[in-house]
């Protein structure tokens, strides 16, 4: 079945990078407070429970084996009243959805593939059919690195049914986004099946997120349009320059198929407070340089993925907020066209995009660790050129300041590399930064 399509990537909040396992009910509250005060204007518009909201023993640093599951009686989760007190009396996450969404934001939970253990242990019935819990059950099927749950054999009939009743729970609670994890490694097409189809026979708009994205490859795409919002491409990023700096040759990949019919996903933005109770590390402010979290979003902006922000929104630094509130940047994420890599050679990475109305957009990364200056040859990145230089006024999008360039009629050492006829664009590029371009047609 194919899913509704989606105008523009989601945006929004996840609760991982700050909290991982723990996040509780006023924190989801607080952030989706800020969100609705601060981001909503800009296109932020979602918040998500991120894993294990049924465990009651939930911690910093990992996942408890065995934990003892909130379950009802179809062996369906429950979060924990503890964490969360407005789900108290099997109200589930409706009343936290419906305080979200008189925010005027959507609310999404985090979800895993296949069924808990604690259901197959307690053999509870499957809603809806004559079948229980251990007769769905997959043993040979699970999850190398949460303890909670058992897949489920998709020979049996009532192994649907089981997704049906959790996913009409779900829609019954107001749920709007859900992160499934455990779907892309390995890829496991009868379950995105599955889980795909049980959203459908719901009724509501539910878009779909799969997880983790480690090895994913192209061949999957057509099967992934089909069924999901969007999809991981990689594993858990976190703050380190490394794994920003892997994903460049991943969205060089995947962003040239990013559209309505799905979005490749280069997953949260480790961006502000994290670690405050989180999966890794201590209570921080993220570890990247101020250059380093502009590339981050420039890179995301212009591979066009899903923007998901893992700090804890009120207590991360206002220049952080900052970044996040750019109108002119959301808009290359939320209208542009042609997403592509077009040069990566000796630490120098180009991007291009098209605008609306005749617009032109030019991504210029950095990814040495000393400053770079650089002319670039206007037509290489696919700008007009007049007898005057660049046609068109060229802006750089994060400072709101001028680029200068140049006509070209000899070559020089200003221009090394640039064509007589053509024009340069004259960049200076701090270490491990970006540069955003909008390159507006001339009047």
């Amino acid at each position: 079945m194919a899913t509704t399509p989606s105008p523009r990537p989601p945006m929004g909040w996840n609760s991982w990078d700050s909290y991982g396992t723990s996040v509780t009910e006023q924190e989801v509250l607080a952030n989706a407070e800020f969100m609705a005060e601060h981001l909503l204007p800009f296109g932020w518009d979602t918040v998500v429970v991120d894993i294990d909201w049924a465990d009651p023993t939930a911690r910093a640093h990992g996942y408890n084996a065995d934990a003892p599951l909130e379950l009802d009686e179809h062996g369906r989760l429950l979060p924990d009243p503890g964490r969360f007190p407005s789900a108290a009396g099997g109200a589930g996450f409706g009343p936290l959805a419906a305080k979200v969404h008189a925010l005027g934001l959507r609310f999404g939970i985090h979800t895993m593939r296949g069924i808990p253990r604690g259901a197959v242990e307690r053999d509870t019935p499957i809603l809806g059919t004559d079948a229980t819990a251990s007769q769905v059950a997959d043993p040979t099927n699970v999850c190398e690195w949460n303890p909670d749950m058992v897949g489920l054999d998709h020979t049996q009939p009532a192994a649907q049914a089981y997704y049906d009743s959790t996913l009409a729970l779900y829609a019954q609670w107001g749920v709007d986004f859900l992160k499934t994890d455990d779907m892309l490694w390995p890829y496991q097409a009868a379950d995105i099946e599955a889980y795909a189809r049980a959203i459908a026979r719901t009724g509501r708009p539910i878009e779909l997120s799969l997880s983790p994205g480690r090895d994913l490859s192209l061949t999957r795409l057509d099967h992934l349009r089909e069924h999901a919002t969007m999809w991981r491409i990689c594993d858990d990023l976190w703050d380190r320059w490394e794994d920003v700096e892997a994903n460049f040759a991943r969205f060089a990949r995947w962003a040239p198929f990013a559209g309505e019919h799905g979005w490749p996903d280069g997953d949260m933005l480790p961006l502000g407070r994290i670690g405050i109770r989180a999966e890794r590390g201590e209570p921080r402010d993220d570890l990247l340089t101020p250059a380093e979290r502009v590339t981050l979003l420039t890179l995301w902006v212009v591979a066009r993925s899903p923007l998901m922000v893992g700090g804890d929104l009120p207590t991360s630094d206002p220049a952080t907020v900052a970044l996040l509130q750019n109108r002119d940047v959301l808009a290359v994420h939320a209208t542009s066209t042609g997403n592509r890599e077009v040069f990566r050679e000796g630490g120098l990475v180009l991007w291009t995009a098209q605008g609306p109305d005749g617009v032109r957009y030019v991504a210029a990364f950095n990814l040495d660790a000393e400053p770079r200056h650089v002319a670039v040859d206007a037509r290489d990145v696919g700008l007009p050129v007049s007898a005057d230089g660049v046609d068109g006024e060229v802006v750089e999008l994060w400072s709101g300041e001028p680029v200068r360039t140049s006509a070209v009629a000899v070559q020089s050492d200003d221009a090394r590399g640039v064509a007589p006829g053509s024009a340069a664009l004259h960049l200076s590029i701090e270490p491990h930064g970006a540069l955003l371009l909008r390159c507006s047609p001339a009047a």
